[in-house]
């Protein structure tokens, strides 16, 4: 369970951020990759040199570094979401021009090699996504990628029956199953919700008024499932008055981002593990600066490709 989204600036700054949600056990670290740094393919240990610097949020554990978000040094970032019951990812065996690809290697090789969202389907046609076990579940994580670059492009990425597919990401929102096209299909059940209120009707000669503020959004829903975060995203996003600057987006995002974390003790898994947001972060792709935050320290942390990792500081 994650969400993702983008935000535009008036000063054309793309910040891209999400929500880690998950039941497993992690302890992200963050890493400073340089560019021409050479790592090795888990399927079969082959060398791959990274053309690109970049700074991602991920994890090692038993010799397996995978990552969980980041940008690179042309202001290209993705992160990868959970895609349970629709991940569909291809054998081992395959042509001998296409590379094959452990699925939880796919995030670093991309982002140590894309420059932009319109250069990803190129690198897309010379691979072969393959399904391994990852060492935080010990299972073939079902995965799907959304990805968004400093232009203001962004697309989605999803392994599926069909093979590997992406699409433009027109709204700039993504969570978890089912399939991207789905959501957007589903958007059109939450029309009718508006920023705005009805004042006054009557029901025969009854006249209704509302409580309060907000009755315009009463068809929201308020759950914490996929489709539930994708579309209260969606509506925070698309109403929201485009921030000015750098410093209003940041604080824009978390504020968005506040409506669909979910709190220790609201999922509980069939294995008695709580489903929480991990960490929340958000990245300036034009500076390369990253934003974040920790579910047990709320202090926001800031790190970058030159300037590492420090204290962000804010006024209250």
């Amino acid at each position: 369970m994650c969400t993702a989204m983008t935000l535009h600036t008036q000063s054309h700054e793309i910040f891209f951020g999400r929500t880690m949600d998950f039941s497993h056990d992690i302890i992200p670290q963050l890493y400073i990759v340089p560019s021409s740094y050479v790592w090795h393919n888990t399927l079969n240990n082959n060398p791959i040199k990274n053309p690109y610097s970049f700074i991602g949020l991920g994890q090692e554990l038993d010799g397996i570094l995978g990552f969980f978000d980041g940008v690179n040094e042309k202001g290209f970032a993705a992160a990868v979401l959970y895609f349970a019951g629709y991940a569909h990812y291809a054998s081992q065996v395959s042509p001998k021009t296409a590379l094959p690809i452990a699925s939880i290697d796919f995030l670093q090789y991309i982002l140590g090699r894309c420059s932009s969202v319109k250069e990803l389907p190129y690198l897309l046609k010379d691979i072969n996504l393959v399904g391994i076990p990852d060492p935080v579940t010990g299972s073939i994580a079902p995965l799907h990628w959304i990805a968004a670059d400093k232009n203001g492009d962004c697309a989605v990425v999803e392994p599926t029956i069909n093979g590997l597919t992406i699409r433009n990401n027109p709204i700039g929102v993504m969570a978890n199953s089912p399939d991207f096209s789905w959501h957007l299909t589903n958007l059109r059940n939450y029309m009718g919700a508006s920023p705005v209120q009805t004042e006054e009707v009557c029901w025969d000669s009854l006249r209704l008024t509302p409580f309060g503020q907000a009755g315009g959004t009463v068809p929201l829903p308020g759950g914490f499932t996929s489709p539930e975060r994708f579309v209260r995203t969606a509506y925070l996003k698309a109403h929201l008055p485009e921030p000015k600057n750098s410093s209003e987006a940041l604080a824009a995002c978390f504020h968005i981002m506040e409506s669909v974390s979910i709190p220790k003790g609201a999922v509980l898994t069939s294995r008695n593990t709580y489903d929480y947001t991990k960490y929340t972060a958000f990245i300036n792709t034009n500076t390369c600066e990253y934003f974040f935050k920790t579910y047990d320290d709320i202090n926001l942390k800031t790190a970058s490709l030159t300037q590492g990792l420090n204290l962000y500081k804010t006024r209250l």
